[in-house]
């Protein structure tokens, strides 16, 4: 049988519920919290500042460092082991990569930036979910962006296409597709593309263009956290 209906009762092109907020820890230079679903991102921006050692300095830019961690609590099935991981390191520099784009960091020669994302609690869509709290975390901070930066994972199961892809529907039994996309909603210009499955370049192109649609509901909710942030 196709499949045809939602586990979650979603629609195939429906969003979890979102949350956005910045300013959640004090002491850091920017900082946000974005869940979607029960995927629960917290990002804190600290810098910039000097890098040491000395000899990794760029007299004619600074450097962005990311780092990704989910807490040992925070799966929905089997502790996750603390500590650094290759899964960890390998979405760090994924977050790293989404993220230049839309920075200048000429401004900062010598200098480092560096940010901070923890998973709370996860329900697949971590990545996403965590560059969209870093490029807010950004925002707070006070950095010239060329534009937010907004992450979705799309995907198909039996031929379906799906937009926010939740834990049950990546572990399907009879296999899927899974595709997450990072953008500048402004433009429309991705900033990461990876796909762990199999796609025609036709469902690509849907995805893409679903992915968008996506895109620019969260850049909605970014957007309205940042001006809540600084009406008070």
């Amino acid at each position: 049988m196709a499949y045809s209906k939602r586990i979650s009762g979603r629609k195939f092109d429906e969003l979890r519920e979102i949350k956005a907020e910045v300013g959640v820890i004090p002491r850091a230079d920017g900082s946000a919290r974005f869940q979607i679903g029960k995927t629960i991102a917290l990002a804190a921006v600290y810098g910039p500042k000097a890098l040491f050692p000395k000899f990794l300095q760029k007299s004619d830019t600074g450097t962005l460092r990311c780092y990704y961690n989910m807490m040992s609590f925070s799966g929905s099935g089997e502790r996750v082991r603390p500590g650094p991981s290759r899964r960890s390191k390998e979405i760090s520099y994924i977050t790293q990569n989404a993220l230049l784009p839309v920075l200048d960091l000429k401004e900062y020669p010598s200098a480092v930036v560096e940010i901070y994302v923890e998973l709370l609690q996860t329900d697949a869509g971590t990545r996403c979910a965590g560059i969209t709290a870093a490029a807010m975390a950004l925002a707070d901070a006070g950095f010239p962006m060329r534009d937010l930066v907004s992450a979705i994972s799309v995907g198909f199961v039996e031929g379906k296409l799906l937009v926010d892809i939740d834990n049950e529907e990546e572990h399907y039994e009879k296999g899927n597709t899974d595709i997450p996309i990072a953008m500048m909603p402004r433009t429309g210009e991705i900033t990461l593309l990876q796909m762990d499955g199999f796609a025609s370049k036709e469902e690509l192109k849907e995805a893409l263009k679903a992915a968008k649609a996506a895109c620019m509901q969260i850049n909605k909710a970014q957007i309205e956290a940042l001006k809540a942030r600084y009406k008070k």
